[in-house]
C-alpha cells in the first residue's frame, strides 16, 4: 500500500495552500482527493484547472456529470463514484440516471445514454472508440462535444488513477454514497 498523505491547509506545501483554502470555502471542508493531490501543487492545479475548463464546455451540467461519473465507474474509482454521486445530486441530475451509471444499467434518456456510452468507450478503448463516436454524433452531438468529453475524461483519469495509487480515504461527506467496483474493495 502506498503512503500518500492527505494534507490539510496547514500541512500542504505552501504552493497548494491557497487552492485548499478555496476548496474549504466552497465545500465547507477540504476533500481528501484535493488534500492528497496537494502533495504535488502541480497535480492539484492541473486537476482543478481541467475541472474549471470542463465546467465551461458546451455540455450541460447533467451531461458533464454523466461523463465524470461514467469515467469513474469505468475506471473503478470508489472515491470519485461516491463524490460524483453527491455532486450530480446537487446538479439536479435525476437519481435514476445516477443509479443507472453506478449499476451499469442503461439510462432511459437516449442523449444521456449516448454520452455515457461514448465516455465509457473512450476509457475502455483508450480513445480508439470509432463505433461509439459514430453513435455519439448520431445522437445529435458535435465534434466539439467529442473533444469536450475528452476534457472530462482527462480530469477523471487524473483523479481516478491518483486515488488508485494513493488509496485516498473516502470523506465522511460522501460515505452515504460509497461504492465499490466488482472485485476491488474500497480503500
Amino acid at each position: 500500500m502506498s503512503d500518500f498523505p492527505v494534507h490539510s491547509i496547514e500541512t500542504a506545501p505552501v504552493a497548494a495552500r491557497d487552492r485548499l483554502a478555496a476548496a474549504k470555502a466552497a465545500f465547507g471542508f477540504v476533500p481528501n482527493l484535493l488534500g492528497m493531490l496537494a502533495e504535488s501543487p502541480t497535480a492539484l492545479e492541473a486537476y482543478l484547472g481541467i475541472g474549471a475548463v470542463f465546467q465551461r464546455s458546451s455540455l450541460s451540467p447533467a451531461e458533464q456529470n454523466v461523463v465524470l461519473l461514467a469515467v469513474s465507474v469505468t475506471n473503478g474509482c470508489h472515491y470519485c463514484v461516491a463524490a460524483h454521486t453527491m455532486i450530480a445530486a446537487g446538479a439536479k441530475v435525476p437519481n435514476a440516471v445516477v443509479e443507472a451509471i453506478r449499476n451499469g444499467l442503461p439510462i432511459d434518456n437516449p442523449k444521456l445514454e449516448a454520452v455515457r456510452r461514448f465516455a465509457e468507450a473512450v476509457v475502455r478503448e483508450r480513445g480508439w472508440a470509432e463505433a461509439a463516436l459514430g453513435q455519439f454524433l448520431a445522437a445529435g452531438y458535435t465534434r466539439a462535444n467529442v473533444l469536450e468529453v475528452l476534457v472530462g475524461v482527462t480530469q477523471k483519469t487524473l483523479s481516478n488513477y491518483a486515488n488508485h495509487l494513493a488509496h485516498t480515504p473516502l470523506d465522511s461527506a460522501f460515505a452515504a454514497k460509497a461504492w465499490s467496483p466488482a472485485g476491488h474493495p474500497a480503500s
